[in-house]
């Protein structure tokens, strides 16, 4: 890397640009740092843009969070090889008109990032549902624009989905989450948390679809119950955590079943909360004969 950055004086820009400078050297600099490169020469400029074609993963963060609108366009106008888009957090700029047209041309994308992209439409996600079948990792957390008849859509068309992350989408009820892992039965993380219309129904059909499940977060989930919590220790064997903070009607006679099998879970025993809670109020938990 000690090379000049200088046309001029060959070196950089004499390697073979496809085989070398784009795969093997660009991939390892910061896409900010890249992107001020454009400036040193048309060279350079014309460079940056044939990596910009051809990358295959692109993070909005590692160029900030209020990237503009005509940036972003430009950025990928070109790319029709992405695998992965992460685009979270970005409310104050991201649109319907800004992420379609990427969707569109880009039928690899096997991982999306949405999370917090609160100024899409429903649009977005029937267009991904018909641009990316071999989509395996979405988030959608905090995106209230999700509803049940697009949902039902990315279920119809991405049915390898591996990993969705559904927090806060507080439009989708039961019917619409049943729907959803009826057909993606491959499912092995989901999180529907903070979401106050998902109840045992839910529940109990995602523990008899999706046997494959490793991590369900069901934070805030106020309508699950104990029943659905021994349905989901019944039919899901490779459970390795479950989420049921704030689950007030989840108690320990069912959460001990998954805690005698190495569940981790989010909810301490009731013996620990109560020590733990003695420590902070006197302080002296600690010295509790615990063999009384």
């Amino acid at each position: 890397l000690m090379m000049s950055l200088t046309p001029s004086r060959g070196c950089l820009l004499d390697l073979p640009w496809e085989d070398i400078l784009v795969p093997h050297i660009l991939c390892h600099l910061p896409l900010q740092q890249l992107l001020s490169l454009q400036r040193v020469s048309k060279l350079f400029q014309s460079l940056i843009q044939l990596y910009l074609a051809n990358m295959r993963s692109f993070d909005s963060s590692q160029i900030g969070p209020a990237i503009p609108r005509a940036a972003f366009v430009n950025l990928l106008k070109d790319n029709e090889v992405l695998q992965q888009l992460s685009l979270q957090n970005c409310s104050d700029w991201l649109t319907d008109k800004e992420l379609l047209p990427v969707i569109g041309q880009n039928h690899h994308l096997h991982q999306i990032q949405l999370k917090g992209c609160a100024q899409l439409s429903r649009h977005a996600l029937v267009a991904i549902s018909l641009s990316c079948p071999n989509l395996r990792q979405l988030s959608l957390a905090h995106c209230e624009w999700v509803d049940s008849l697009s949902l039902r859509s990315l279920a119809d068309h991405c049915k390898a989905l591996e990993a969705v992350d559904l927090t806060a989408c507080r439009q989708l009820k039961d019917e619409a989450i049943c729907y959803l892992v009826q057909k993606c039965s491959r499912l092995k993380s989901l999180s529907l948390a903070v979401n106050a219309n998902v109840g045992d129904v839910a529940v109990e059909e995602i523990a008899r679809c999706c046997p494959e499940l490793e991590h369900l977060d069901l934070t805030g989930c106020l309508r699950v119950k104990n029943d659905s919590i021994r349905v989901l220790a019944e039919y899901c064997p490779k459970l390795r955590s479950l989420k049921v903070k704030h689950c007030h009607n989840v108690a320990e006679s069912s959460l001990s079943i998954l805690r005698s099998r190495g569940v981790e879970l989010d909810v301490e025993p009731p013996l620990q909360r109560a020590l733990v809670l003695l420590q902070d109020v006197v302080g002296f938990a600690p010295f509790i004969n615990l063999q009384i």
